[in-house]
């Protein structure tokens, strides 16, 4: 089960939130989202636990948890959707990407 855990304090490490979640059970990986430029966490990040049961424990016991003063959003990740950043191809706007506006004619 594909965990998500948000409003993370910005200082929380992997192993910490490792520590959190496998007082429920087995915990197969965790990933808190780092911003790719300066490194810093972005606030969220992801754990993945084996079992499902295990999995809902763990959202129950620690959805509005304190962690290093920030209270935990944790529910089960949605899968990523396939529109992240891209543009549909716009035919009726003269084979323009949809949403630039009208195309300029020399």
């Amino acid at each position: 089960m594909n965990i998500y855990i948000g409003n993370l304090s910005l200082e929380v490490t992997d192993e910490e939130l490792r520590q959190e979640f496998t007082a429920f059970g087995q915990v197969t990986s965790v990933n808190i989202i780092k911003d790719r430029y300066s490194g810093q966490s972005r606030g969220f990040g992801f754990v993945e636990m084996p079992s499902k049961s295990e999995g809902q424990a763990a959202i129950t016991g620690l959805k509005g948890k304190m962690l290093k003063d920030r209270t935990l959003d944790v529910s089960e990740a949605r899968p990523r959707s396939d529109s992240r950043g891209t543009r549909s191809y716009d035919s009726r706007r003269g084979g323009g990407f949809s949403g630039r506006g009208k195309q300029r004619r020399y």
